[in-house]
C-alpha cells in the first residue's frame, strides 16, 4: 500500500484567564498550520483504496498502574471502510453540518463503545457527595472523513444511553470479580446518573501536512495541529491541540491510534509495512478542551443527579508508540488529563490506553 491511499484520509464556558490561555496557546499551534500549505508537498491527492480497517480500543486506569477512580474504563471498537460508497445518512449529515463537504476521498466509519466513570471509594455504599458520581454510556456512532484543501475534516454524530442501561454496575462487577479478583467490588452504583438518551455531534479538523521533514536514519518527523467543536448533551467542548511523529520515511502516511471521546479518535489508519514485515511509529501529543457541559460531571440534563463543579479547562498530554507487523498494528498510549473538577481528590487521571488495529 502507498502513502497516497492515507492522504486521501487525511483529515457556557466561564471565562477563567489561565484556562484560555491554555486554550488560545494550543489553537495558536494550530493556526500555524496554514502557511505550510504554500509549501510543496510529497505526491498528490488520489482517490482512496476500497481498504477495511477494524480497531479495537481499550483504556483503563489499571493499565498505567494507577487506582480505580474518576475515568476508570473505556472500550471502542470501530469498522472503517476506506473509498467505499457512502450510506445516505452521510449525504443527510453533510447537508446540516457547516464546514464539512463530502468529495470523492470521503471515508465512513462506524463504532460501538462503552464508557466507565465512578468516585475516588468505590467501596462506599453511599459515595462522597463531593465526589463524581458513578456513570456508564453505551452508545454508537457513525462517522465521515473527507480531505479539502489538504486538510482533514471528521463529523461524528453518536447515540447513545447514560446509566443503568448501559449496564455499568454489571461490567464493572464481572471484570473485578472475575479479570481482576484483587480489585474491590463496587458499592455505590445506587447513586450513579439516572437513565438518559445521550446525543455527540462532533467536529474536527486536523492538517497532516503542517510540518513532514526526513531527518537521518531514514526517519520522518511530522507535527499534526487540530481543532474542534463537540456539541450535545454528554459533551459540549472546544478543543485545540497538536501530535508529534516519527517513524520510517517509507510508511510516513500514519494515523496515531484510535481513542475514546473525549479525545480526538482518529480514523486508526495504518500502512503495511514496505518489503519488510515490521515497521514502527511513535508520538506524544498535548490537547485542550474549553468545558461547556460534561454529563458526567454536570449529572443529568433531566433529572436530579449528584454532580460536581466541573473544571473550565482540561487537558490530556499523551506519548505512545505503535509496532505494524504485515496487517496487523498493536500500539500503548499513556495519558495524563489534569483534575476535571473542583475537589478533586488524589493525583490527576493517568490511564493507558491499547489498541489493536486490523487492515484487509
Amino acid at each position: 500500500m502507498t502513502g497516497s491511499s492515507f492522504k486521501c484520509l487525511k483529515p457556557v464556558c466561564l471565562p477563567i484567564a489561565v484556562g484560555t490561555r491554555l486554550v488560545t496557546a494550543v489553537a495558536g499551534l494550530c493556526l500555524l498550520a496554514m502557511p505550510a500549505f504554500a509549501q510543496e508537498n510529497p505526491g498528490d491527492l488520489s482517490p482512496a483504496e476500497k481498504d477495511k480497517f477494524y480497531n479495537l480500543v481499550i483504556e483503563n486506569d489499571s493499565l498505567a498502574a494507577y487506582g480505580d477512580d474518576n475515568y476508570t474504563s473505556g472500550v471502542r471498537l470501530s469498522y472503517l471502510n476506506l473509498g467505499a460508497k457512502l450510506p445516505e445518512v452521510a449525504y443527510t449529515i453533510d447537508d446540516y453540518i457547516p464546514t464539512f463537504e463530502l468529495n470523492e476521498n470521503s471515508s465512513a466509519y462506524w463504532t460501538l463503545g462503552h464508557n466507565i466513570y465512578t468516585p475516588e471509594d468505590i467501596t462506599a455504599p453511599n459515595p462522597d457527595p463531593q465526589d463524581r458520581p458513578y456513570a456508564a454510556f453505551a452508545y454508537g456512532s457513525i462517522g465521515l472523513v473527507t480531505v479539502t484543501d489538504r486538510h482533514v475534516d471528521d463529523v461524528e454524530v453518536t447515540l447513545g444511553i447514560v446509566g443503568p442501561p448501559a449496564l455499568g454496575e454489571e461490567i464493572q462487577t464481572f471484570v473485578h470479580k472475575y479479570v481482576t479478583p484483587s480489585s474491590p467490588e463496587p458499592e455505590g452504583w445506587d447513586y450513579g446518573l439516572d437513565t438518559e438518551p445521550g446525543l455527540i455531534v462532533a467536529w474536527q479538523r486536523r492538517w497532516p501536512e503542517y510540518y513532514m521533514t526526513d531527518i537521518p536514519l531514514d526517519l520522518n518527523f511530522g507535527i499534526e495541529p487540530n481543532m474542534g467543536v463537540t456539541l450535545g448533551n454528554i459533551y459540549t467542548h472546544a478543543s485545540a491541540g497538536v501530535t508529534f511523529r516519527i517513524g520510517p520515511e517509507s510508511e510516513k502516511w500514519q494515523d496515531t491510534p484510535a481513542r475514546v471521546r473525549p479525545a480526538i479518535p482518529g480514523t486508526g489508519f495504518f500502512e503495511i509495512p514496505e518489503n519488510k514485515r515490521f515497521s514502527w511509529h511513535a508520538f506524544a501529543g498535548l490537547d485542550a478542551r474549553l468545558v461547556g457541559r460534561n454529563i458526567f460531571l454536570d449529572g443529568n440534563t433531566f433529572s436530579d443527579s449528584r454532580s460536581v463543579n466541573k473544571k473550565p479547562v482540561v487537558a490530556d498530554a499523551s506519548v505512545g508508540a505503535a509496532l505494524t507487523y504485515e496487517q496487523v498494528r498493536l500500539s500503548y498510549t499513556l495519558t495524563y488529563r489534569t483534575k476535571e473538577f473542583n475537589g478533586q481528590n488524589g493525583q490527576q487521571d493517568i490511564f493507558g490506553v491499547v489498541g489493536v488495529s486490523y487492515r484487509f
